[in-house]
């Protein structure tokens, strides 16, 4: 059976982006394909299997072994799918370490840090070069990725700035948390916060460069924020669920971009909620207790 197109979900053994891997699968045709992501092997496997079982799904569903924190091994894979099909037609990287109450933030940095941004930077160098005209290259980020919501003083280190000072900052804001200089220098006790914004400015980067040429044949490169998701990760941060959304409710908004008939320039490098661009300079430096809480 020939490959027609190829679509990649990074962080999707459960919650969030197996819905993605679902919605993909069932709005897909037969001839497509959609690769399931994850670092653990079974994990990967089963959720690869129960997939392909449900009764809406239409494209094939494999399941593959990646861990997004080796840069290296995200490089192989995008290097893989270019030489196997001559690219990729939808990538949406959606994985997330899980940080509980309890935890410390500073201890949990690197490993955060690693999974949200080092590993945006990678998709975002790695993938871009493989994705195909009139193709998709999603960020799931939140409504934290504004720049408001960072103190004024790190305002310049993400706004019009290239990839590799996104990345610079990213690093400067790592070595702050482990020098203990972090407040003082004005970055949130939460990581949330300016690793969200860090993701929207890496696409923001990568946006500007190509912005000319996807708009032309119809390519969208953003971040994406979900809303409100009842998932493993988010629920023990909340007490009331009223208005969370399930995963595959959430994912419905994402996939609508996908499967739109045309771009829409508004969205283009932009933030995108329920499918409208988030001002990018608007926000409040939020309340600590309530920063990795907002949705």
């Amino acid at each position: 059976m020939t490959t027609s197109r190829i679509a990649l979900v990074t962080g999707a053994n459960q919650g969030l982006g197996r819905a993605f891997v679902e919605g993909l699968a069932a709005r897909m045709d037969p001839q497509d394909l959609v690769l399931l992501t994850g670092r653990n092997q079974r994990r990967v496997a089963d959720a690869a299997r129960e997939v392909g079982r449900l009764s809406a799904t239409r494209a094939r569903v494999e399941g593959r072994v990646l861990d997004v924190t080796d840069t290296d091994a995200i490089a192989r894979l995008a290097e893989e799918l270019r030489a196997r099909y001559g690219g990729v037609d939808v990538v949406i990287s959606n994985a997330v370490a899980r940080v509980l109450p309890e935890d410390s933030q500073a201890e949990r940095a690197d490993e955060f840090i690693d999974v949200s941004n080092t590993a945006t930077h990678a998709i975002l160098r790695s993938f871009g070069p493989v994705l195909r005209p009139g193709g998709w290259l999603l960020v799931v980020a939140s409504s934290l990725g504004t720049l408001g919501h960072l103190d004024g003083r790190l305002h310049h280190l993400f706004d019009g700035v290239s990839l590799d000072q996104v990345e610079h900052a990213v690093e400067s804001w790592r070595s702050a948390i482990h020098h203990n200089t972090a407040r003082a220098e004005g970055w949130p006790l939460w990581l949330n916060v300016p690793s969200k914004v860090a993701q929207v400015a890496a696409v923001r980067a990568v946006a500007a460069e190509r912005r000319a040429r996807d708009l032309a044949d119809g390519t969208l490169v953003a971040a994406v924020c979900p809303g409100m998701v009842d998932t493993a990760t988010s629920r023990p941060w909340f007490s009331d669920y009223s208005q969370a959304q399930s995963p595959a409710r959430a994912a419905e908004a994402v996939l609508d971009l996908v499967f739109a008939e045309h771009v829409d320039p508004e969205l283009y490098g932009e933030l995108v909620r329920f499918g409208k661009a988030l001002p990018w300079h608007d926000g409040t430096p939020p309340v600590e207790q309530d920063a990795i809480l907002v949705p």
